[in-house]
């Protein structure tokens, strides 16, 4: 097993990494629409909070050896679902064809007031 780090996505806050790779797997942990270079920046309207989310997992993806084509499943969780036209839309340019298995799970609320948060599981690209 071996945990990746990038400073290209907010660095964690607790006692986790931002991915575990383990037998050609990436897991990546949950992340939210921080700016790694403005971290303290308030949240912007849905669609800049999913493209920085979106953001935040390419760079870990990059880092752990996978890319966004290479996802396998991803649970996008949602604070309102009035908002996921415009979070599906964002998602669905930024993946084009590729489309991994995917769950959607309302919840009440996220840290910081933010709206969306992307957890995600890619295979390592081969070659």
């Amino acid at each position: 097993m071996k945990s990746v780090e990038t400073d290209r996505a907010p660095m964690p806050r607790g006692h986790y990494a931002q991915a575990t790779v383990h037998q050609g797997v990436v897991y990546v942990a949950g992340q939210l629409p921080i700016d790694p270079a403005h971290p303290e920046r308030p949240p912007g309207d849905i669609r800049s909070q999913t493209e920085q989310v979106l953001d935040n997992l390419s760079a870990i993806l990059q880092a752990a050896g996978s890319d966004l084509g290479c996802l396998l499943q991803v649970t996008i969780y949602v604070t309102d679902l009035d908002l996921w036209g415009e979070v599906n839309a964002v998602y669905a340019a930024r993946l084009g064809a590729h489309r991994p298995a995917r769950a959607v799970v309302p919840v009440a609320a996220l840290h910081r007031g933010f709206k969306v948060e992307i957890q995600a599981t890619a295979a390592v690209r081969s070659g």
